[in-house]
C-alpha cells in the first residue's frame, strides 16, 4: 500500500451524522471491504483510508501532534499490520482505529519525555450524571484554529473526548470504546470540557 497517500486528506473541519455516510454504509458492504482489504485488495485500502484519515488526521492535530500526517501514516500502516486480529463491525472498527491513534500519540508524548497527567476516577466522573449534545454542536462551528486553543487548555483526557467528538465524529458509545472508558465516564468528561471552555471563552470576552 501506497503511504504517500496518507497525507492527501485534510483533518475534518464539522461534524458528520453517521446516518448520511455514503461510502462505507451497510454492513455488508463494510465486511465485503474488509475482507479485500485484508487480501490486500489496493481499492479496498483505499476505500477505509478516505473514509477515517480525516477523522485520525483531525484527532492528531487537534491534540497537539505538529508532525501529524507523519503519525498518521505510522496509525495506518499499524492498522495495516494488526487487521488479521481485528474482528467486529464498522463502528468497532472506526473505534479500533482511533485507538490505535490515540495509543500512538501517546507513545509520540512519551518519547518526548512530557510529564503524564493522572486521570480522574471513573466512578467520580460518573457520578456528575449524563449530559447532552447542545454544547457540542455549538463549538461545531469553531475555526480549527480557535478549536486548536481552546483544547489545548484542557486535561488530556478531556481533550482525547471532546476532539473524538468533534473531530474524528465519533459517538459517545465509539468514544468510550477507543478510550476505554464507560460512556457515563465519556459524557462527564465531555461535560467537564465544554464547561472549560465556555469559562474560558467568557473570561476572554471580558
Amino acid at each position: 500500500m501506497d503511504t504517500r497517500a496518507y497525507k492527501t486528506a485534510a483533518p475534518a473541519r464539522a461534524r458528520r451524522r453517521h446516518e448520511s455516510m455514503v461510502t462505507i454504509t451497510s454492513e455488508g458492504h463494510f465486511s465485503r471491504t474488509l475482507a479485500a482489504a485484508r487480501s490486500g485488495d489496493e481499492g479496498a485500502w483505499r476505500e477505509l483510508y478516505i473514509e477515517l484519515a480525516p477523522s485520525v488526521l483531525g484527532y492528531l492535530r487537534v491534540r497537539g501532534i505538529p508532525d501529524f500526517e507523519d503519525l498518521g501514516g505510522e496509525v495506518f500502516l499499524q492498522v495495516v499490520r494488526d487487521l488479521p486480529h481485528f474482528s467486529g463491525d464498522e463502528r468497532q472498527f472506526r473505534a479500533w482505529v482511533l485507538s490505535i491513534a490515540r495509543n500512538r500519540l501517546i507513545d509520540e508524548r512519551r518519547r518526548r519525555a512530557r510529564r503524564p497527567v493522572e486521570s480522574a476516577p471513573e466512578e467520580v466522573l460518573v457520578s456528575e450524571g449524563p449530559v447532552g449534545d447542545v454544547e457540542a454542536e455549538a463549538l461545531a462551528g469553531l475555526g480549527m484554529e480557535d478549536l486548536l486553543r481552546l483544547v489545548a487548555q484542557l486535561s488530556p483526557d478531556q481533550q482525547d473526548v471532546l476532539v473524538l467528538r468533534l473531530v474524528a465524529d465519533l459517538t459517545v458509545e465509539e468514544v468510550a470504546l477507543a478510550v476505554g472508558k464507560r460512556p457515563g465516564a465519556v459524557k462527564a468528561l465531555q461535560r467537564r470540557g465544554l464547561l472549560a471552555i465556555a469559562k474560558s471563552m467568557g473570561d476572554s470576552q471580558r
